[in-house]
């Protein structure tokens, strides 16, 4: 089998590597890819350095071109990376298509942002003096990402730093390295200079320990688990470097009594068990007020009675595997924690096979849970759910809050005064009202609050905050 190297400096490089197993057949070898030492991240590091001057003083047209093409090729290959996505991760094909649309118009997004570059001209407030905000790019940038979207969220990390002038050294999840590698063909195809983007595929532990090492490293920008994160950002103190978390969620959804109950079951089911789950705006409470509560169990439980569980590549699967062995493990053991703990197993919980052998698992619904137990308060990160009964709006609300994290909170309500209220009280960096917590735009801020997310929002012209530093200039006319 042919392995997919490494990119460092500009050539392809690499000898040995780990297999990229299919979570739908773990008979079936997705890919071979390299396995990264500490000395190839060093000399990727040195490479992106060397190419920082030439690339941060580089045309915008330059820049807009690349990044053009880049989006323009993952467009027309949306099929095929969609079936990579769904094949290395799981997710179902027409999620992991619509995945790989989101990351061909972020880079469409940022080579437009290319061409959009500005700063300001002031007066002083001295006389004769002229004064220039600029923004200049970041420098070496260290970018890690997660395995649960495997091709948007390496899209929208790469296409701004680059966009904005910095040089790139880039580690995926080694999960899913497959999708991460064709961006990385892409774009030096598509004409980037030796050095400005660089790949290092590997375990976290030997090639992110090493990006979290180095002094020279100008900021790092990192998704992924809450414990990584500190380190990420302990390792940034030391170095004296930027650094940008967006870490767990533990996010609600509120369903009040004048719900829609149509709407609020779908957007439930969404939020809760669609992409297995495995995402961090997943919505795994739901906060119910006492009124509609029985309808809306009774609904749910019927809707997830229709959701298929098979192949993330089959026809007609709503629900793919869970992404490893590992995660599935956890999930299973959060199940036995939430029955243990008292909550009511409403619906799933066990473990189904299927044609080919995989890591399936039912969707699984709690009721009867309160939020003080580990399952409403820890990030389980799989399609796994609790149902927590309050009495009103008030409690709803408060009960919304309770919680370390603070990335995504939705409500279901066809109250104006009530959406209006939640909207400014929902302690999150991202609110829905009657849909889903997970689901966003691709040219407007993503990030949260509290135990989230920490540093300049992501995606969109926000993303200028983190890529880049701001000088001022003063002139004598």
């Amino acid at each position: 089998m042919t392995i997919h190297q490494n990119l460092i400096a500009g050539e392809w490089t690499g000898t040995t590597g780990a297999e990229n197993i299919n979570p739908s057949d773990t008979n079936e070898v997705v890919g071979l890819y390299a396995s990264a030492s500490v000395q190839d991240v060093a000399d990727a590091i040195a490479a992106a350095k060397a190419a920082f001057p030439a690339w941060s003083r580089s045309g915008i047209l330059e820049r807009h071109t690349i990044l053009k093409k880049a989006g323009d090729e993952i467009l027309a290959r949306k099929d095929e990376l969609g079936a990579l996505l769904a094949r290395e991760e799981g997710k179902t094909l027409p999620e992991a298509i619509g995945e790989t649309i989101r990351a061909a118009q972020i880079f469409e997004f940022f080579a437009g942002e290319a061409l959009r570059l500005a700063g300001e001209v002031v007066p002083s407030v001295r006389p004769n003096i002229g004064v220039e905000i600029t923004r200049e790019p970041l420098g070496v940038i260290g970018i890690i990402t997660p395995w649960n979207f495997p091709i948007a969220i390496p899209a929208w990390k790469i296409a701004p730093a680059l966009c904005y002038g910095n040089t790139v050294v880039f580690k995926p999840a080694d999960l899913v390295p497959g999708c991460s590698w064709a961006i990385v063909d892409i774009l030096h195809r598509a004409g980037l200079p030796k050095g400005v983007l660089n790949l290092v595929m590997g375990k976290g532990s030997v090639v992110g320990q090493a990006m979290l090492d180095s002094p020279v490293l100008s900021g790092i920008t990192f998704t992924g688990s809450v414990g990584t994160g500190k380190r990420v950002a302990l390792s940034s103190v030391e170095h004296g470097r930027k650094y940008q978390l967006e870490m767990g969620g533990k996010n609600p959804m509120v369903v009040l009594d004048d719900a829609d109950l149509t709407v609020a079951v779908e957007a439930a089911a969404n939020s809760a068990f669609f992409s297995t789950g495995q995402r961090c705006t997943a919505s795994s409470r739901l906060i119910v007020t006492e009124g509609i509560h029985d309808r809306f169990v009774a609904a749910l439980t019927e809707k997830l009675k229709t959701l298929n569980v098979d192949n993330a590549i089959k026809a007609g699967t709503h629900i793919g595997p869970v992404v490893d062995a590992k995660q599935l493990k956890t999930d299973t053991d959060y199940i036995e924690i939430g029955k243990q703990e008292g909550a009511k197993l409403a619906f799933g919980g066990e473990l189904v096979s299927r044609d080919t052998p995989g890591f399936y698992l039912q969707p699984t619904l709690f009721t009867e849970a309160t939020n003080q137990m580990r399952i409403s308060r820890e990030e389980i990160f799989g399609p796994v759910a609790s149902v927590i009964r309050v009495k009103d709006y008030e409690e709803a609300l408060a009960t919304a809050n309770d919680t370390p994290f603070g990335l995504s909170s939705g409500i279901a309500t066809t109250s104006l005064k009530y959406a209006t209220h939640f909207k400014r009280n929902a302690e999150a960096g991202m609110v829905m009202v009657n849909l889903p917590t997970a689901g966003v735009d691709f040219h407007v801020p993503f990030g949260g609050r509290k135990g989230s997310s920490f540093g300049p929002r992501e995606q969109g012209k926000y993303a200028a905050e983190f890529f880049t530093t701001v000088k001022t200039a003063y002139t004598l006319a």
